[in-house]
């Protein structure tokens, strides 16, 4: 039987938490993943805050076998979402993100300046992805096939058959 990831989506947007700009990342990293088999359980919006940041990824890493966060990855002053994942995270997974920002200067060359890191607390795999729709969902696209296997991993799953 196919494992359904619990999984929560924070969007990390001194707007959106403010409510004056609709979160539209959010919605769509949310769509992606359950329509790649993932329980989303849980969805917050945060201000861009390191410890409101890191507030939501270890509260939410606490029921999640997985927390993608969307947003605050860039290189203007108040995007710090990869500062905050490195607080919580005890380990870095450097291919993942890697991966998506190969993946990502097939569409735009801005890809490059996404800084989004991914990493491990505990059991709980921590993705960040960009703030824009499209950047999060062709981020997403291009590791979610390995994200399974990565979350198996972790949860101490490690024997793997021959298929």
């Amino acid at each position: 039987m196919k494992q359904l990831f619990q999984t929560a989506v924070i969007t990390v947007s001194d707007g959106c938490a403010r409510g004056v700009r609709q979160d539209l990342s959010g919605p769509a990293v949310v769509a992606a993943l359950r329509a790649a088999g993932f329980a989303v359980k849980a969805t917050a919006v945060v201000a861009d805050k390191i410890d409101d940041i890191t507030e939501a990824l270890r509260t939410h890493a606490a029921t999640a076998a997985l927390v993608v966060t969307t947003g605050g990855t860039g290189v203007a002053a108040r995007d710090v979402t990869p500062e905050a994942t490195r607080l919580v995270c005890e380990r870095l997974v450097e291919g993942i993100a890697e991966r998506m920002r190969a993946e990502g200067v097939k569409e735009t060359p801005m890809a490059v300046l996404s800084r989004g890191v991914c990493g491990s607390l505990g059991k709980t795999l921590i993705l960040n992805l960009p703030g824009s729709p499209r950047g999060a969902v062709t981020s997403l696209s291009a590791v979610i096939g390995i994200l399974p296997h990565a979350l198996d991993l972790l949860a101490g799953r490690t024997e793997h058959g021959d298929a």
